[in-house]
């Protein structure tokens, strides 16, 4: 699904804190700017990555309302926050493979997941479900407390510094947080991975390292020292599956336009 996953630190070979579920507007959309906020502050060279892929996104011909969907309009201003996050992201990736990202295609792809992203936020609306002003600041610090920031301001100021404004970064966690209880609502309860599904991850990513070789440059720890990540991917994993699932039901009644 065309997911927005953030600047996250990483122990080993799999992440240590929980994979949002936002399809593309979340939060963490916004925080893949930020490579040079963790680990007490980062270095020159950070600063200086972070603080030049953002201007260089070309968002010239962009129309002022991107998307439209069930009568919501998605803004220009929406679509350049994340598509600039997306595309830094993609950057980084294009200095491993050597491939430069293709800036028409992700630009469709971040109008989509805008679009994905909106129709969990109506149908979350539709079954009562909400987010306190409370629920927002705990979702920030949070992720304060993720990216190695003291506070909630401290993100803020981060986020600002980016181009995010406090209002839209609140919004964005509501969002996230309307969407993450909306996938708990459709799941019936907390998703539980099995035994033999933590397993059979652990013998994926054995499989997909043994397959990498040697760039791969780490061991996979043993199974017992890693169940707890492999839970997290794993809870990850079964809420993307349930809100694209969502994704694709709710496509089917919806109005949408794409002005791209």
């Amino acid at each position: 699904m065309p997911g927005a996953s953030g600047t996250r630190r990483t122990v080993g070979w799999v992440k240590t804190t929980r994979t949002r579920v936002a399809l593309g507007a979340g939060l963490t959309a916004a925080l893949l700017a930020l490579t040079g906020c963790g680990g007490g502050g980062g270095s020159d060279a950070e600063e200086s990555s972070s603080s030049s892929a953002s201007p260089e996104a070309d968002v010239e011909g962009v129309p002022e309302v991107v998307a439209e969907v069930n009568g919501e309009e998605i803004t220009r201003d929406e679509f350049t926050l994340v598509y600039r996050a997306q595309l830094q992201q993609a950057e980084a990736q294009a200095q491993t493979t050597g491939q430069a990202p293709d800036e028409d295609a992700l630009k469709q792809q971040t109008a989509q997941g805008l679009v994905d992203t909106e129709l969990l936020r109506q149908e979350a609306g539709e079954r009562g479900i909400e987010a306190s002003d409370d629920a927002v600041e705990r979702e920030l610090a949070s992720v304060a407390q993720e990216n190695q920031l003291g506070s909630v301001q401290a993100l803020l100021d981060a986020l600002e510094e980016q181009g995010t404004s406090e209002e839209q970064a609140r919004g964005q966690a509501q969002t996230q947080l309307l969407v993450e209880g909306l996938v708990a609502d459709e799941a019936g309860g907390e998703i539980e991975p099995t035994e033999r599904e933590l397993r059979t991850l652990y013998r994926q990513v054995k499989e997909q390292q043994a397959q990498a070789g040697e760039q791969a440059g780490q061991e996979i720890p043993p199974f017992a020292d890693v169940r707890a990540q492999l839970e997290e991917q794993a809870v990850s994993q079964e809420q993307g599956r349930i809100a694209q699932s969502l994704v694709e039901e709710l496509t089917e009644d919806a109005d949408i336009s794409i002005n791209l």
